[in-house]
């Protein structure tokens, strides 16, 4: 997409704040922490502009085996104890790098209350003492677990969906494929602005810097999970490489004013070549992160009630 030769201009007056907010507090960026570091400092200010949680009738820790036999940790999300719930399974943002079901626990109580489902955080492992392909193989071990155990967990294993943001967005991607290729009938996937290309896109250099995730950060995640350049070639990591005809429809959120806005367009319209329903949305005047800021951005509101919208009309109720 076309971007203006004064991208701050493009900014929303409440995310102009949230911003110099940010500056003026001085803090570090993330690339020049250590991993360690960084997931501590995510986690601490994970919460700051979030809404309040909304209370959950089961708020379950589930354990989830793996390919390798490790257990993965998730948490179950159900707002009215219905049974036979449809459910979502989330993989969290962080750059595969940071981030945890509890950074990402406001907004996913938010869309399990916005959809009435049941949501499904996991918390796959991070790099860089897990590099690539451990999150994408388990986040697909997780789907296929839940698809055997969804209805000894009151789910409704007919209706499920998967989604997630950032880092989470990608593994979506490529879970969808990879459900697609077992046979296992998704009812969407849903994509907040998802990295999909193996090279940057030209709103990488347009929000480079200033626009709260910056390039820099990109390559400093980048750089702990996928450390062999030659992986980032791989389909996994870059759907946009990928066949995806026969994925289960796709619903994009993305922020105008982030690096990552041109891969989920050019991703949105590689679904489309291969025949996937898409429905794809841009909020204007928002940065990369902005869903978890819904105390004090206004388009955050709207866009966990367009998502959730697209999971209702996915579940058919």
């Amino acid at each position: 997409m076309s971007h203006s030769r004064n991208p701050q201009s493009l900014l929303t007056s409440a995310m102009r704040d949230v911003l110099h907010g940010i500056a003026k507090a001085g803090r570090p960026p993330m690339a020049l922490l250590t991993p360690a570091q960084a997931k501590q400092a995510f986690a601490l200010g994970a919460g700051v502009l979030e809404i309040n949680a909304h209370k959950m009738a089961r708020d379950d820790t589930l354990h989830i085996p793996t390919r390798d036999g490790a257990a993965l940790r998730a948490k179950l999300w159900v707002e009215h104890a219905k049974p036979n719930l449809p459910v979502l399974l989330y993989f969290h943002g962080g750059g595969f790098t940071v981030g945890s079901p509890e950074t990402h626990e406001a907004l996913c109580k938010h869309l399990a209350h916005l959809a009435n489902c049941a949501v499904v955080s996991l918390d796959y492992r991070l790099a860089p003492e897990h590099t690539f392909p451990t999150a994408h193989n388990d986040a697909f071990d997780a789907l296929k677990w839940l698809v055997a155990n969804a209805s000894s967990l009151g789910l409704d294993a007919t209706r499920i969906a998967i989604g997630g943001d950032s880092a989470g967005g990608t593994l979506t991607a490529s879970t969808a494929i990879a459900a697609r290729d077992a046979d296992i009938a998704l009812k969407l996937q849903l994509m907040f602005y998802p990295g999909c290309s193996p090279e940057y896109l030209a709103s990488a250099h347009t929000f480079e810097k200033g626009f709260l995730l910056e390039k820099a950060s990109i390559e400093y995640f980048y750089g702990h999970y996928v450390p062999k350049l030659e992986d980032r070639q791989n389909p996994r990591f870059s759907p946009m490489l990928a066949e995806v005809s026969g994925v289960a429809p796709a619903w994009l959120g993305l922020a105008e004013c982030d690096p990552l806005v041109d891969e989920g367009v050019a991703y949105a319209d590689h679904l489309r070549l291969g025949g996937v329903l898409v429905d794809l949305e841009i909020y204007k005047g928002v940065v990369h992160s902005f869903i978890q800021m819904g105390r004090v951005i206004p388009e955050a509101l709207t866009a966990h009630i367009d998502a959730a919208r697209a999971l209702r009309h996915a579940f058919g109720s």
